[in-house]
Order: structure tokens, then sequence, then C-alpha cells
């Protein structure tokens, strides 16, 4: 499938192909005989954490608001992609030409309902589209047939993953019919728990209470929320409090384990009252 940009599409973006071409000279420079140590002496092992680092910073920033940081942190994570696409062209297997055009011929390939003949007038139509080129793709080269749920990382969070592996298999119609039977499950999950934990089991406590993380992530699903985001933006609320009732209680001298859970809970309450809300992270979908 051919698809060539006319010299009108090319050239809005002409200064952003000049600055990419700009980075990796810049990178390749720092990885040559007069460049950086510290730059020379990365590995693809050494710079994991740092690609991991980079694309929580991105998320970090999106949750935030912040448009300069989350520019500048996209920078960021650009930078690890050309600094690994470097250190396969030094090994003589591939550089950033290669993963830009490879990606290019997925895009192309894997949307004939943009650039050929297929119809697929909704995202559903569009998801099963594209879905069933991924799997001609594999058996073109030779793959046996795996598991819809194949492509989801064994690396990722997991509970990013109990959304996805959720998401994949509700495509093949295994799903269930509305959210209140999501919501019923979710008693039922909570209820296993209970009875779990009442027998002291711990085995099935641990069994349990994973499943019940798994039908939360599938509520969120049924919601329109990503468990992953909305779990994180808990955290970061509970951050903020803590710290102010942590301010609170160092402006008295007094410690936390000084208090009585009822006092204690009033401290709690008057930080939260301090804290200001924020934006729904929803309201921008």
């Amino acid at each position: 499938m051919q698809y060539d940009p006319v010299d009108q599409e090319i050239e809005p973006h002409k200064t952003a192909l000049q600055e990419i071409a700009r980075l990796l000279c810049i990178m390749a420079r720092l990885r040559g005989p007069d460049g950086c140590p510290w730059d020379k002496a990365q590995t693809l092992q050494s710079l994991r954490p740092c690609l991991l680092e980079e694309t929580y910073e991105v998320l970090e920033a999106i949750d935030d608001g912040d448009d300069t940081s989350h520019r500048e942190e996209l920078g960021d994570l650009l930078l690890q992609i050309v600094f690994q696409a470097e250190l396969a062209r030094e090994g003589g297997r591939w550089g950033m030409a290669e993963v830009a055009s490879g990606i290019s011929r997925k895009l192309l390939f894997r949307h004939p309902h943009v650039f050929g003949d297929v119809e697929a007038n909704d995202a559903q139509a569009a998801y099963q589209s594209w879905e069933k080129v991924k799997a001609a793709e594999k058996k073109a080269r030779g793959r046996p047939r795996g598991s819809v749920l194949d492509g989801v990382p064994l690396a990722a969070p997991a509970l990013l993953r109990a959304e996805r592996v959720g998401e994949k298999a509700a495509h093949t119609g295994f799903d269930w019919q509305h959210i209140g039977e999501v919501r019923r499950k979710l008693d039922e999950e909570i209820r296993e728990l209970d009875k779990a934990m009442g027998a002291g089991d711990e085995d099935a406590i641990f069994d349990e209470l994973g499943d019940v993380l798994l039908t939360l992530a599938s509520l969120g699903r049924f919601l329109g929320i990503h468990a992953e985001d909305s779990l994180r933006e808990a955290v970061r609320r509970f951050t903020e409090r803590f710290g102010a009732l942590e301010e609170d209680l160092a402006s008295q001298q007094i410690s936390a384990k000084d208090l009585d859970p009822d006092a204690l809970e009033a401290r709690w309450q008057a930080a939260k009252s301090r804290i200001e809300p924020r934006k729904n992270k929803n309201d921008d979908r």
C-alpha cells in the first residue's frame, strides 16, 4: 500500500524534519571519538531505566496540564529513541531511518480504511480492521495463530495490563452486557475476599484481592476511565493532602502517633479542605 504525501502536506513539517536531523547529528557526535564519556559508555541495558523514567515524566506532565513541561518531556523521550537508534546504527543493524520507515509502513498497512478501500465508519470498526490486518501479518510471516491477548507487554504496570487484556477480550465478545453486571461482579469478588480474610487463608486472600483489582479495571473500562490514570491521580491527591497534614502537625510539633483516631481524622479532613481540587481529568476525553 503506497501513500506519497504531496508538497503541501510536507511543507508544515520541514522544520521538524530539520530539527530531528539536527538531533541525530548531535547524538552521533556525543557517541563519537571526541564525544561525551558518559554517552559513549551507555548500552541498551543501561538505557532501560532512562526510557521508563522519561515515559513516566511525560505522563506526569500530561496529568499536571503543564504544556511547557509536556513539550520538554516529549523531547527527553525522543532523545531516548534517538539514542537507542544510534546504538543500533553503530552496530550496523539499523538506524533511525528504518525505525521511522517501519512504523510508517505499519500505519499504512493497518489503516486500509484510510489508505485503501476498506470501510470503517466508527472507532469499533476501525479497531476490528486493525486487528484483522495484524492477524494477517502474523500469518504471512508464518507465525502460529496466538491468543487475541498477545501484544499486551508483560512488563506493563499490572493495572494497565488488566485494562488492556479486558479490552482485547471484549472485542471478541467475551464481556459483560452492561455496567450493572460489572458492578455486581465487584460485589461478588469483595465478598469472596471477605470470606478469605475471615478464614485467614493467605493464598486465597492474595488471589481474591487480585480478582477485585481486575474487576475494578473492567469497571473503569465501562465507565470510560483508565484505571491506571485514575489510581495515579488518587495517589497524587493523597500525597498532597498528606503533605498538608504533615505541615499542620509539624507547625504544632505534634506527632500523628500522639493523636487519637478521631483527632487525627479531624486534622486529615482539615488538610483535605485546604487542597484546591483540580480539573477533572475526564474533561479532556
